[in-house]
């Protein structure tokens, strides 16, 4: 295996600047008319993602949570996701995964150091 320069590792953005995010899927109480769907998702894009720092890849019922500009989402941002989601009565249930390679989801996550 070739031994890849530290520029094209961080053009890849693997290795030490493997970056992180997560998955996530949304199901709305049932019942719930789409009025009410698009304010819980306005809610959540502003207050949960933008208000923590993070950007969102997706539509009402999935998507991705990833960093605004170029790093990783942190366990404690994830966290405070999270949080926020368990605190919507609009949601009949939610799933978060764990922190995954956003760019190569198959490769496991590097221990930080």
């Amino acid at each position: 295996m070739a031994i890849r320069s530290r520029r094209l590792r961080k053009k890849l953005c693997v290795d030490e600047f493997q970056e992180l995010g997560c998955e996530l899927t949304l199901t709305y109480r049932e019942g719930l008319d789409s009025e009410a769907v698009n304010a819980c998702f306005r809610a959540f894009l502003a207050e949960a993602i933008e208000g923590n720092g993070l950007g969102y890849v997706g539509g009402e019922d999935y998507g991705f949570i990833c960093l605004a500009r170029r790093g990783s989402v942190t366990e404690e941002q994830r966290q405070r996701v999270q949080q926020w989601l368990e605190g919507r009565p609009e949601l009949a249930e939610f799933q978060l995964s764990p922190l995954i390679d956003v760019w190569y989801p198959q490769t496991p996550v590097r221990a930080q150091a």
